[in-house]
């Protein structure tokens, strides 16, 4: 069954027929709100929003752990991820689509493993391709269809957070190959692999990364630019079902 984590601006599915809500607990605490299951695209799905769905938990201090293992005691068979980014590309633009295919770790603190020791089990993952090809390549299908662009094969930064980050900063990510940049992919797709599930992230383009736009960024710019963006990452993925 395929999972839906909403990020910023994407706290419901406006698009998905709710059959019921499950409140799950897990061996690492509670998940970030009820897992929803629904009807979308005719397919049934899960979703549950990374932040609450009033936007109550910061980044550096969502429980992704039990949101990943939450989804997991749902049934989940694979996850597509919504994260509202800032443009580092300059051929990016808000709000264009971004579909990632590696991503460079810049968090720390984070409870970033199922393999802590605690379970006197020990686990190395193969994480070269951090993003499922064959779920990257249905979700590139489905926005083609739709006559929609995402920008593909571009890599994803993970910073801390809550801050934005300083134009030095940004520079330093575009130094090291960045295209975009976001405080929520990691850990969660380090998560999902080592549950084995497929997982891709489905990036929205909330604002010009700092020092790359005009100005300060404001709260106001980045929800102005999720309205559109996250309409069009809702019906990619509602035909992405559909595939």
């Amino acid at each position: 069954m395929l999972a839906i984590i909403g990020g910023s601006g994407a706290y419901d599915l406006s698009i998905l027929d709710v059959c019921n809500k499950r409140v799950i607990r897990t061996p690492y605490g509670s998940p970030s709100d009820p897992v929803i299951t629904g009807v979308m695209g005719g397919g049934e799905v899960l979703f549950l929003p990374r932040h609450g769905l009033s936007h109550k938990i910061p980044p550096h201090a969502i429980n992704f752990r039990a949101n990943i293992w939450a989804l997991q005691e749902c049934s989940a068979t694979e996850i597509i991820a919504l994260n509202a980014v800032g443009a580092i590309n300059s051929r990016l633009v808000p709000p264009d689509l971004a579909l990632p295919d590696q991503v460079l770790d810049y968090t720390w603190g984070r409870k970033h493993t199922f393999f802590d020791g605690n379970s006197g089990i020990v686990r190395h993952i193969d994480f070269t391709n951090p993003y499922s090809v064959d779920l990257r390549a249905r979700i590139e299908d489905a926005a083609t269809s739709l006559g929609l662009d995402c920008f593909t094969n571009c890599i994803y930064a993970a910073t801390q957070g809550p801050r934005l980050e300083s134009a030095a900063e940004i520079n330093r990510l575009e130094r090291d190959g960045a295209d975009i940049v976001g405080m929520t992919g990691m850990p969660e797709a380090a998560l999902a692999r080592e549950l084995g599930i497929p997982y891709a992230s489905l990036c929205v383009v909330a604002n010009m990364a700092a020092g790359r736009g005009e100005g300060e960024i404001t709260l106001e710019e980045i929800e102005r630019n999720l309205v559109g963006g996250i309409d069009n990452a809702f019906r990619v993925i509602e035909k992405s079902v559909t595939l």
